[in-house]
């Protein structure tokens, strides 16, 4: 699927709105300084002509003799060259720097055009990827909690429990590193409070949006929230006002803290259908929850454990509450 199409579009819009506002504050330049030095405008008018006259050479000469032909274009060049020079001469004669008509752009590779040729640039690919944090629903948790900061020393009292959240960790982030060949697994992240179910849950998102992925975080009561304005009418999704359908076509969906919700009819009939549907459309998803698996077992209906036991990598999150331990240090 790649970047959402609404974060693209919105980018693509502002480096549009960023590329006229460079050529007009240059237009607005020029016309300054064609008031000041009326010489510069009859200068500039026979510049403008360089493309043409190397265009006209390529036509009127004998394309097969590709000597004469650089010859010409290499005289109009250099022609060009001292016009240039002497432009900048009669800037700076009336105090002005050299380059102080030049258009300026805010990333010299791509003009602010986004794209180097065909390719996308790299500042566009880093707007993207913000906007993306923006859009995940977590993006202060995403530059706090990633892979590189989580602390696997928490862990050391117990070299069982050490070794397990060893395995999470490599796991996820596996998984994330490489989510292009991945995302059609899906995970179940069991444990109690503050064990790092958030911080890893949160450092996956971060590097899926940094891949060029659409990732959307939210918490179970957010969800359901949105499917309840949904089935009343509302946009739903929050002050986005977009639909629910994100929530099914997202590349990875990450749903914090399943079972804080009441559960009634309803809210199971949506969480069925949310699982089933990304299943069949064989999109990722990552689901944590507080339940150890026999309360989850007792309080779901067997179509969603049957379709979340089976369907999903469990991943045990084993310990003391991590925010405990670093309050007694």
């Amino acid at each position: 699927m790649g970047y959402n199409r609404d974060n693209f579009a919105k980018v693509s819009a502002e480096y549009e709105v960023k590329y006229q506002r460079a050529v007009d504050s240059a237009n607005i330049k020029c016309h300054e300084v064609y008031e000041k030095i009326p010489e510069l405008v009859l200068l500039d008018r026979e510049l403008s002509q360089t493309a043409i006259k190397i265009i006209s050479v390529s036509f009127s000469s004998d394309r097969n003799d590709i000597e004469d032909i650089n010859k010409q274009v290499g005289k109009i060049r250099k022609s060009n060259e001292k016009l240039l020079e002497k432009r900048a001469e009669i800037l700076k004669a009336h105090g002005y720097p050299a380059d102080y008509t030049d258009i300026r752009y805010d990333c010299e590779k791509c003009s602010d055009t986004g794209y180097v040729g065909e390719k996308m640039c790299s500042c566009m690919k880093q707007a993207l990827v913000m906007e993306g944090y923006r859009s995940s629903g977590i993006s202060n948790l995403i530059t706090l909690q990633t892979f590189e900061n989580f602390s696997l020393d928490c862990y050391h009292e117990n070299a069982e429990q050490y070794n397990n959240m060893c395995y999470v960790y490599k796991t996820l982030k596996a998984y994330a590193t490489d989510f292009k060949n991945c995302k059609t697994d899906n995970f179940i992240l069991f444990g109690g409070t503050g064990l790092g179910k958030t911080h890893l849950s949160s450092a996956v998102a971060g590097k899926v949006i940094e891949n060029g992925y659409d990732v959307l975080y939210v918490s179970i009561l957010a969800m359901l929230s949105d499917f309840e304005q949904q089935r009343f009418g509302s946009s739903g999704f929050g002050e986005e006002g977009n639909n629910i359908n994100r929530y099914y076509n997202c590349d990875l969906l990450i749903v914090d803290d399943l079972g804080s919700e009441i559960t009634n009819q309803f809210t199971t009939t949506c969480i069925y259908n949310l699982i089933n549907t990304r299943l069949n459309k064989r999109v990722s998803t990552i689901i944590s929850s507080n339940l150890n698996q026999n309360d989850f077992r007792k309080r779901y209906w067997d179509r969603i454990t049957s379709r979340i036991f089976g369907e999903y990598t469990p991943m045990l999150f084993v310990g003391k509450d991590i925010r405990l331990q670093k309050l007694k240090k």
